[in-house]
């Protein structure tokens, strides 16, 4: 059974030691979805939302999130982030936003949270601008999809998400 790193010996909530790790270059993708009801997909498609672009203002809020982990999740460590890309898209077989977030660091610990955090914040950043044509939207399947760099080296999630 692996050990809970986050907690000293006598129970207490400690921020990792990540001093001895060494630096490398790491690199995290993940993903997310916004399902949407046909009236949100139907204004958004066509770029007639009133408070905006909501494709770019949920990028934006992406990789500001991300570049806020640290601050928003408590034992992450505070990382240099050298690259933040997020995308989103509108997918018309799922008539659905897809989001998508690289974040990348040379650093002693991962980009995970980052990439995670980039995501999630530009789905709630899409929602909010989007929220007024129809409350119904749906975030889900957030997840991470590929990391790269550490003493684990290589991972990738498998093609597809089963539910």
């Amino acid at each position: 059974m692996q050990e809970y790193t986050h907690f000293d010996n006598d129970g207490h909530p400690i921020l990792v030691d990540i001093s001895n790790k060494n630096i490398t270059s790491r690199t995290a993708i993940a993903e997310g979805w916004v399902s949407l009801p046909c009236s949100v997909y139907d204004v958004v498609s066509t770029g007639n939302v009133k408070k905006g672009n909501p494709f770019s203002i949920a990028e934006l809020a992406g990789i500001m999130g991300a570049k806020q982990t640290s601050s928003l999740i408590p034992l992450c460590h505070t990382i240099n982030l050298v690259n933040i890309k997020v995308k989103c898209s509108l997918n018309t077989e799922r008539r659905a936003l897809h989001i998508v977030c690289e974040a990348t660091a040379s650093y002693s610990t991962g980009v995970e949270m980052e990439a995670l955090t980039g995501v999630s914040i530009a789905a709630l950043c899409f929602y909010d601008m989007c929220k007024a044509l129809d409350k119904g939207m749906v975030i889900s399947d957030i997840r991470l999809l590929k990391k790269s760099g550490g003493k684990s080296g290589e991972w990738t999630a498998e093609k597809e998400y089963i539910k």
